[in-house]
């Protein structure tokens, strides 16, 4: 649904999502092997915000992963609307900047300045929390008057829009077909309260929830469109926060998906104890679900209760690996290095982990805290918070910080060797692919499939098979593949593979940041690293 307040004034909204910091589950390498696509996957969030605003008022909505708001965008609109994580930090900031170059109104909202408004001072309205009672005020306000405050105006959501009540995002804004996934949301919050997770705080640990009827809507509304991707990301927390109306609702993902002839495959986040829902787990297979997140953290046992993710430990990992794989789930998987509990031996650890599990894409990264965190308040009363750009992380780590980042470049070396990682697509070509449902050919036999089978085809062929100087496992791995029947396998090995090696080779340059959630400016750190000032920490 739209808001109920009723304006007397038109007004033109810009809504602006920044770009994002490249990082390994960005795959921004593998956008050049696929016909129009320049972002990962569209913004819920703004996107829902644009979609509530009055019927009355314009909205123009512009994702800066496909092309920058231009200076014709900040002159067409009264105010602008940006929104981000902490990682689009500094983008979010350039983006006011702009807006006040032509004496715009500027508001922010989203997980960043909700769970850090400090963090966004010079913005005349911030928007705190989800969608609810904050977003009618400022609904009223710039209805009443565009002039900006003398000084920032802060609004909370103390009463939140029921997640069954929100309006389908405004994909009409929007060309999917520039985005490598598509997104969907049918629930909110997380039960658990990981230490090092902003969830629980940001949106509860009950989880809410949409109607499944939502859920076909939006469906039907993304498909329509010519072009769309054909993976579906279940932005949800935690995709079994609340089991029973997980239940409930795949029943009638399952019905859709036999009505249009699996249009789509899907993919989602969850906790590794999902390996204890056999009925769970047979629902997404039958739904076409082919990939899930698991949050690992660490193989260490120990460490998963230091930082309350003892839940992991529901059932042995590796058996909860082998659980998913048998119903066709490949699993990607999050890692965590700098933990209070590791020690000499917990890089040993990992990259055992790493072989023996055969995960093939785990994004690796070096702690950090994030506000609204156990681990935040724990560490600010130790006094063990730092901001310094010549590091990786705000977090001072109890062994050396020059030994931590060692390590993670290790680990990211292993991992993403190419030999390894082709060969953990081949372990995942014998013990998952094979369990995954046929389903109907002419579901997925339309014109732009094929446009976009024929040009990654060739892409990969051209890229990774003749110009790569890692094409002879590729092939290797390609012929697996056929010899198995596999040849959907390919293309997905291919992309991923040709994003996580480079980006590998570059981090390892040190072109990027060593946690996703960092948000140091690499420039800023390599100038200082040519004047020898980078990583004297311990």
């Amino acid at each position: 649904m739209r808001t109920t307040v009723e304006v007397q004034n038109r007004r033109r909204i810009l809504c602006v999502f920044p770009h994002y910091t490249p990082s390994f589950g960005s795959f921004h390498h593998a956008y050049s092997l696929m016909p129009g696509v320049g972002a990962f996957m569209p913004p819920q969030g703004l996107l829902v915000i644009a979609a509530y605003l009055p019927e009355a008022w314009d909205v123009r909505f512009i994702d800066e992963n496909i092309a920058p708001a231009t200076d014709d965008d900040f002159q067409w609109c009264d105010a602008v609307f940006a929104s981000g994580m902490h990682i689009q930090e500094r983008q979010v900031r350039a983006i006011h900047e702009r807006g006040k170059r032509y004496g715009k109104v500027t508001c922010i909202g989203g997980s960043s300045v909700s769970g850090a408004p400090e963090k966004y001072p010079e913005f005349d309205y911030l928007h705190i929390g989800e969608l609810g009672d904050a977003t009618d005020r400022l609904i009223r306000i710039l209805d009443a008057d565009l002039t900006p405050p003398p000084e920032q105006v802060r609004l909370e959501t103390t009463e939140r829009v029921a997640l069954s009540d929100f309006p389908l995002p405004a994909y009409d804004q929007i060309p999917l077909k520039t985005y490598l996934l598509g997104s969907l949301q049918f629930s909110s919050g997380c039960p658990y309260r990981c230490e090092f997770c902003d969830i629980p705080a940001l949106y509860g640990r009950q989880a809410r929830l949409k109607t499944p009827e939502q859920l076909l809507r939006e469906l039907d509304v993304f498909i329509s469109q010519p072009s769309h991707p054909a993976v579906i990301y279940f932005v949800d927390d935690n995709f079994i926060a609340n089991r029973k109306a997980t239940k409930e609702m795949l029943p009638h993902l399952i019905a859709w998906q036999k009505k249009h002839d699996y249009p789509l495959q899907f993919a989602c986040e969850a906790t590794l104890n999902m390996a204890k829902q056999p009925d769970i787990l047979a629902m997404m297979r039958e739904a076409g679900f082919f990939t899930v997140f698991v949050g690992i953290e660490t193989p260490e046992l120990d460490a998963l209760k230091a930082i309350a993710k003892d839940h992991n430990n529901a059932v042995p990992m590796y058996e909860a690996l082998e659980t998913l794989n048998s119903y066709g789930l490949e699993v990607t998987s999050g890692i965590i290095l700098g933990l209070d509990s590791d020690t000499d031996q917990s890089e040993d650890r990992l990259i055992e982990f790493i072989d023996r599990s055969n995960v093939p894409v785990l994004t690796i990264n070096i702690l950090q805290a994030l506000p609204k965190t156990p681990l935040w308040d724990r560490l600010a009363k130790a006094d063990r918070l730092i901001d310094d750009p010549k590091l990786e992380s705000n977090v001072k780590f109890l062994r050396p910080h020059d030994k931590v980042v060692a390590s993670w470049r290790r680990a990211i070396a292993h991992a993403y060797a190419p030999e390894n990682i082709f060969a953990r697509f081949r372990a995942q070509m014998d013990t998952t692919y094979g369990h995954r449902i046929k389903t109907p050919v002419r579901g997925k036999l339309t014109r732009a499939n094929l446009r976009r089978g024929l040009f990654m085809g060739w892409n990969i062929v051209w890229q990774i098979g003749v110009k790569s100087d890692y094409r002879a496992v590729f092939w290797r791995s390609a012929w697996h593949a056929l010899k198995k029947g596999q040849v959907e396998a390919i293309y997905n090995m291919g992309f991923v593979c040709h994003h996580l090696i480079r980006f590998t080779r570059e981090a390892l340059r040190g072109e990027h940041n060593a946690s996703f959630y960092a948000a140091q400016d690499v420039k800023q750190k390599e100038a200082l690293a040519a004047r020898g000032e980078v990583g004297r920490a311990a």
